[in-house]
């Protein structure tokens, strides 16, 4: 069947028969046995890193061993040599001969899939969509994003994932282990019709070194966060994240800086030069537009755009990282970001993500200078390495850079998650794979080189820095970089972005709620983007101010959506919303699907990313201070809570964001067909989803979250939770010699 066919999927209703009918052959038959596919070789892309799990000749045969099971016993002596040869040169056993080729990989209407049951076609389509070659990172290695966030782990376990799904009914749970799919169980229909887990290993066995291992043994994975619960929409979703940090960023760090500069050159020729600028970037902005189409937060509002001329740097545009130019343009700063790998970058300016390119930091440091004095929006992708880039900005008189951070993925810093100073790509993949002790050590010391240069800028130039959850800090702690804060040694002297940005929005109830139309149909994306503007509106009237204004942030954001060309693969959509307005939303979905307003059921999910779905002390509750931040129960509960009232599917993960072993995140599928049990599934679930860890950051002793779970118990009389009653610091301090209030409780 050729792709041609398969892009025409909405259009020409030949072409959804010609795909129906083959998905229909492909999903329902399980292995293809009779006959095989012919052997394939690998990996087609170079990026792909070479795994080195340092297993034991006994440990490669149980690898083997474990991977044959999967295959009546007559082909195990023609596939056993070839899934060994796999494990030697790759470090891993992807079976790859078995990779589908008989159909484009992508997300195709619901209507074109075999399942018997809506809910089950809707994770056809979302796995599908994870595995799409313009939506995942490694899709031919199963990897969605980040290096190692793992789908499943090998091409057997696709075919009968799929197959499974093809024949569920709806009393039926299917089991997902780690990738591994142990079958269908008979289950309550008001239950979830999947529950998946991935990396859910012993915590003394919770290591780096045993991830490796066990990945290369095909008994556990990696699913970062939507990687592994298959509800990943492509870029879309770190787009509007990083968008809603760096607005955040620019009213907390850029705003009170700009606001001093400018009263202490009002009268000067500084001030009338920042006047000048302004004037002119508020005309040109009328008129610009990037070549995509993208709107900015300065279009028709340049001079009060507290970032408009403001410059943010960073690194990594490979699989989420690559969101941050696009984020910057949105918000109207000058956004610089390094990329090592000529690829990424060059897929990041053909998707008009990048506008410019850079790889001469003399011309990079000039066009920085005319960027910030015209105040334009514009993103500037630079081929070379982060520290390279630092250490220049540093070597600088003036400052150049306001804010800055940092998202190359430092949770797998030695399988390929972060490229050292001095090597080139290509040097640094050799030397990654053949000297990996050599490999650590020169990480390490770029590690230390680039905090070094950090750590100038902020102290002398008075730029702004955050740990982007993506364990730079704690990696770099690790290399021996001075990191730590002199006064408490026990913690880090930047701050997670959580920590200082987003842990007040998510303690607002405020996190990343999105939604998959599996029509396939960008009107039906359309109308749903309508439906979710009325509903924002309508939650903004009489809410309290801190609400307003992430209210306003995302009304900004589904306004624009569309204009901002940001579908990728699925037509999905994300935005921040409350417990109020994520479960109004979905109602109002739910009505739509009912009258015809929406033509195909709609599926509801959210980043693990979230106010609730995630325990992890580096990133997302690093804003919570009275010891709890390293305990996991929050997470826990919401998977289990979540299955309880009415999710179409529940995944719990080890890992996610800063690495294996760091964290414990979950999250949910709820598939809305438009009847009444969709509706009382949606109330349940959504509110507990929210109200979970709003409570948890109340107990914890968070402002907003005890307003947001205050002003729940009023809207919900169901909803009763325990309120903390906190003692006076003047007390605590007279019972224990020494004590001293802590600056962050």
């Amino acid at each position: 069947m050729s792709s041609s066919a398969a892009v025409a999927r909405v259009d020409g209703s030949s072409a959804v028969e010609s795909v129906r009918a083959v998905l229909q052959r492909c999903l329902t038959r399980g292995l293809p046995l009779d006959p095989m596919p012919p052997p394939a070789v690998g990996p087609l892309d170079p990026s792909v890193p070479v795994r080195t799990p340092g297993l034991t000749t006994a440990e490669k045969r149980l690898a083997v061993r474990n991977a044959l099971r999967y295959f009546p016993t007559r082909l195990h002596a023609e596939l056993g040599p070839e899934f060994a040869r796999e494990l030697e040169e790759e470090g891993h056993i992807y079976m790859r001969r078995f990779r589908p080729t008989e159909y484009e990989m992508m997300a195709y209407p619901q209507e074109s899939y075999p399942a018997r049951i809506p809910q089950a076609r809707a994770i056809q389509l979302m796995i599908m969509n994870n595995l799409d070659r313009r939506v995942a990172q490694f899709p031919h290695e199963l990897i969605t994003y980040g290096g190692n966030g793992s789908v499943l782990s090998n091409w057997a376990q696709y075919h009968l994932l799929m197959q499974y799904l093809s024949d569920m009914g709806g009393q039926q749970c299917l089991q997902m282990a780690s990738g591994h799919p142990a079958g269908l169980f008979p289950a309550a229909d008001f239950g979830p019709r999947m529950v998946i887990t991935n990396g859910m290993v012993i915590p003394n066995y919770s290591s780096p070194a045993h991830y490796d291992k066990f990945y290369a043994l095909g008994v556990s994975q990696y699913g970062q966060m939507t990687a592994g619960s298959y509800c990943y929409i492509g870029p879309q979703g770190i787009v509007h994240g990083t968008t809603i940090t760096i607005l955040n960023a620019g009213r907390k760090y850029v705003a009170p800086k700009r606001q001093g500069l400018l009263e202490a050159g009002a009268d000067s020729k500084v001030g009338d030069k920042r006047k000048a600028a302004a004037a002119d970037a508020e005309s040109a902005a009328q008129k610009r537009k990037d070549a995509n189409g993208a709107a900015t937060a300065a279009d028709g509002d340049a001079a009060e755009n507290v970032l408009a001329g403001a410059v943010y740097v960073s690194s990594g545009l490979g699989g989420m990282s690559g969101a941050q130019p696009k984020a910057g343009r949105i918000c109207g700063c000058v956004t610089v970001v390094a990329e090592i790998d000529p690829a990424a970058l060059s897929k990041r300016l053909a998707q008009g993500w990048v506008d410019e390119r850079a790889e001469d930091l003399d011309a990079l440091i000039a066009r920085i200078r005319t960027a910030r004095t015209n105040r334009e929006a514009v993103s500037i992708g630079y081929l070379g390495n982060i520290v390279d880039l630092w250490e220049r900005l540093a070597a600088e008189d003036e400052p150049l850079v306001d804010i800055g951070s940092d998202q190359t993925s430092l949770h797998n810093p030695y399988g390929g998650g972060y490229y050292p100073v001095g090597l080139s790509f290509t040097d640094a993949q050799k030397l990654m794979r053949e000297d990996p002790p050599a490999f650590k050590q020169a990480v390490q010391a770029s590690l230390r080189r680039q905090v070094a240069a950090i750590n100038k800028l902020v102290e002398q130039r008075g730029m702004r820095f955050w740990d982007y959850g993506n364990a730079f800090l704690l990696e770099a702690s690790r290399a021996g970089a001075d990191v730590m804060d002199a006064a408490d040694p026990g913690r880090f002297r930047y701050p997670s972005y959580v920590e200082e940005i987003m842990g007040d929005v998510f303690s607002l109830g405020f996190g990343p709620f999105r939604w998959v139309c599996t029509s396939g149909r960008p009107e039906d994306l359309r109308a749903t983007d309508a439906i979710a503007k009325r509903v924002l509106e309508k939650c903004r009237e009489g809410a309290p101010t801190p609400v307003q204004q992430q209210l306003d942030d995302n009304l900004l954001w589904i306004t624009r959506a569309e204009e901002n060309k940001l579908v990728v693969g699925s037509q999905a959509r994300i935005l921040y919303a409350d417990a109020r307005a994520r479960v109004e939303i979905a109602l109002a979905f739910n009505a739509a699907i009912a009258s015809g307003e929406l033509s195909a059921p709609v599926v509801l999910s959210r980043d693990h990313h979230d106010v609730s779905g995630t325990d992890s002390p580096f990133r997302e509750t690093s804003n919570i201070y009275d010891g709890s931040s390293f305990t996991a129960d929050m997470a826990v509960h919401n998977a289990l809570g979540d299955a309880a009232r009415g999710a179409t599917w529940v995944a719990l993960h080890n890992g996610g964001g800063v690495g294996w072993g760091e964290v414990i995140n979950g999250g949910f599928g709820l598939v809305l067909v438009g009847d009444a049990d969709s509706a009382r599934r949606a109330e349940l679930m959504l509110s507990f989803d929210v109200f979970n860890g709003v409570t948890r950051r109340a107990w914890s002793g968070n402002a907003n979250a005890q307003l947001a779970i205050r002003r729940g118990m009023e809207q919900n009389p169901l909803l009763k939770v325990t309120e903390a009653n906190f003692a006076d610091d003047a007390l605590l301090n007279s019972l224990f010699k020494g004590a001293v209030t802590p600056s962050k409780q």
